[in-house]
């Protein structure tokens, strides 16, 4: 019987596919990754700057990601709880509103950026 070339990319020689073999999967050892997070990286008022800057250009129309990117620098400023006592917010209201799925007003976003060090300055886009 003729296979398709996909097909015959897949098998692994025994006339079974990839990735389907029982025993491979029971041997291999689960990997393990380093917890990431870009808040470890912003040290300065400065790093802090630039990485809203990349974000805001990057997913400038997107205002869930954006509050999402405040919430990181703010983690980086020294956690929400100092960011809380420094705009007169909650904590609970700041994490709810600077989570990936927020809603902030302006005045939160306004008030958090004042105290990352940051403002927000028009800037003319591009053309498309």
């Amino acid at each position: 019987m003729l296979q398709e070339p996909d097909k015959l990319r897949q098998l692994n020689g025994k006339g079974r596919e990839r990735g389907n073999d029982p025993v491979a999967t029971r041997n291999r050892k689960a990997e393990r990754f380093a917890r990431y997070d870009s808040a470890d990286y912003l040290k300065t008022p400065e790093d802090v700057a630039e990485y809203l800057l990349a974000a805001f250009e990057d997913g400038g129309d997107d205002a869930a990601y954006m509050a999402h990117v405040i919430g990181i620098a703010a983690r980086a400023h020294g956690g929400m709880t100092k960011l809380a006592k420094e705009t007169g917010m909650t904590r609970a209201g700041l994490y709810k509103a600077l989570s990936k799925d927020g809603n902030p007003s302006f005045d939160t976003i306004i008030k958090a950026m004042r105290v990352l060090g940051v403002r927000l300055v028009p800037q003319l886009a591009p053309s498309r």
